[in-house]
């Protein structure tokens, strides 16, 4: 059977997965690997300056003829970088954090798709009627920054019914095929996963960062809103860590009274400096104190055991899926 969906006939998709964005380990290798395999690669061009943004789309264009999409972190104004990625051509817009109705004149006159990750069914019925296209219902499992308190299974079904006939990605806590059948027997027309592509081939993770994931149990990450040096009061799951830890034996004093505060800890390959409760995602070629970094992971990390190239992520968990849902369908 073909996981052909709402939002695999909207977007021109071959499989039901999205690439999230994964912040600063997102990269056109990535996306096009993901594009590649069927799926929806997405870049994450929030914090990128305008050449390095049209650098970004064109790599990826020379990787891939497939569909991939950017994201926005809208906590700032963004116009122009969305000018810019609908210059280059990008026809999936996706926004986080904020209220994207000012900048969807701009998309839909160039020719592009825009989503919204929510976090209640209330404010994914106000971003469709604003004209938002697809909706991203991410729950509290999700690993990076979290915008809603409800549970993946809890908010799908409701953002589902609030918003139908306008398609749902499911996000949070999703990384094989069986969350990717469970998403989509909720009403969801694909899944947006974030913290299996932490650990794929094509993704520029610290190795000890890897190593953490790799060995993570369900049970191992932490949410709050700790790593707030260049996004503030912003919830988030990462793995617990050292940093973590000495924050809750100091009885988790408030920003600006915690251990360590202000002391640089690592450092980025340029050479800059990292200092504790950055957040920021430790990449290939950071150095120092790595462990004591935001080390983003949803829920689902019990699950990734091994690195993967993109693409082989996306056909595994799509083929498990379809088994999944044909012996459900035939037991019926």
């Amino acid at each position: 059977m073909a996981l052909e969906t709402a939002v695999t006939r909207l977007l021109g998709l071959e499989a039901p997965i999205v690439q999230a964005p994964i912040g600063g380990l997102s990269n056109p290798r990535l996306a096009a690997a993901v594009s590649n395999a069927g799926g929806l690669g997405m870049i994450a061009i929030g914090f990128l300056q305008p050449d390095a943004i049209r650098e970004s789309i064109g790599a990826a264009r020379e990787l891939t003829d497939k569909p991939f999409g950017i994201n926005l972190i809208i906590d700032e104004p963004q116009d122009e970088r969305l000018g810019i990625a609908l210059e280059e051509g990008v026809k999936f817009i996706s926004f986080f954090w904020g209220d994207p109705a000012p900048y969807l004149h701009a998309v839909h006159a160039g020719g592009a798709l825009a989503s919204l990750t929510t976090g209640s069914a209330a404010e994914a019925k106000r971003a469709v009627d604003d004209g938002v296209d697809v909706i991203v219902a991410q729950g509290w499992e999700a690993g990076g920054h979290v915008w809603g308190e409800v549970s993946t299974l809890a908010l799908v079904p409701v953002v589902v019914d609030a918003i139908a006939p306008t398609p749902v990605i499911a996000a949070g806590g999703i990384t094989d095929g069986r969350g990717l059948a469970a998403v989509l027997a909720l009403g969801a027309g694909a899944a947006w996963m974030g913290t299996r592509f932490v650990a794929a081939e094509e993704t520029p993770t610290h190795p000890d960062y890897v190593a953490r994931v790799l060995d993570a149990r369900e049970t191992d990450t932490f949410h709050g809103s700790l790593f707030d040096v260049g996004w503030p009061n912003a919830a988030h799951r990462v793995l617990r860590n050292q940093t973590i830890e000495a924050w809750l034996a100091a009885g988790r004093p408030p920003s600006g009274q915690r251990p360590g505060e202000g002391e640089v800890i690592a450092h980025r390959a340029d050479g800059s400096e990292i200092v504790r409760y950055s957040s920021m995602s430790p990449r290939t070629g950071t150095t120092g104190d790595v462990d004591a970094l935001s080390l983003w992971a949803g829920q689902g990390v019990g699950l990734v055991h091994e690195v993967l190239p993109a693409g082989e992520i996306v056909r595994r968990v799509t083929a498990q899926a379809e088994a999944i849902l044909g012996e459900l369908s035939a037991g019926s």
